[in-house]
């Protein structure tokens, strides 16, 4: 009887040390992403992942870094590699979760990447795909206010650029607000981004 205590002990001794690293290297990740040093924040989430083969999120992170990095180059160079890099990360999650909200809307974020670099070549190539990765992600689930804000901001895009009323692009950005007010994380690892991006968006509806 001892023996088996002791081994159960060490089981969840162990445990919690793993959970206790696992945690560490996700805060120091998200304070270097938080202090501009993507590539470090994004080679840190690469480690963890490494480490955590079942949890999607590092591999979430390392894609959303190299993603945002993006958009702020307009080297072509460098956005290849990084919306290359994002997308591989992404590739490794979605084959064990192909119908996970928020992959669902990094996969739509990573292509609206590419049509934000280089309108011309990508936006025939990706657009309607991001459309139908926003709406496959509402579906996946109702509640994630990216899954609503995503396609509202990208749908808005591409009405002010022919000219067409945002109206109902601003109703969205309105609702995906009040999802956000409603929205819990699984954990303080989950995605929870958004929200600023959204109430600036809708004060720009509002002028």
């Amino acid at each position: 009887m001892k023996s088996v205590l002791y081994i159960f002990t060490f089981f969840i001794a162990f445990s919690m040390q793993a959970q206790s690293k696992y945690e560490e290297g996700m805060k120091k990740a998200f304070e270097l992403w938080g202090q501009g040093k993507d590539s470090e924040a994004s080679a840190m989430f690469e480690r963890i992942a490494a480490a955590e083969k079942n949890n999607w999120l590092p591999n979430y992170y390392v894609a959303l870094v190299n993603t945002t990095a993006s958009f702020k180059t307009k080297d072509r160079a460098q956005v290849s590699a990084l919306l290359d890099k994002a997308q591989k990360a992404l590739d490794i999650e979605f084959d064990k979760q192909p119908l996970n909200s928020e992959l669902l809307v990094l996969q739509a974020l990573i292509y609206t990447g590419w049509v934000a670099f280089d309108p011309m070549t990508y936006a025939m190539k990706y657009s309607a795909q991001v459309t139908d990765l926003y709406d496959k992600a509402q579906k996946a689930d109702p509640t994630n206010p990216r899954a609503v804000f995503g396609k509202a901001e990208y749908e808005m895009g591409g009405a002010k650029y022919f000219g067409s009323d945002t109206a109902p692009m601003c109703a969205e950005v309105k609702r995906s607000i009040d999802l956000f007010g409603k929205f819990k994380p699984e954990t303080p690892f989950h995605p929870k981004w958004g929200l600023d991006r959204a109430i600036e968006t809708l004060k720009d509806c509002k002028q």
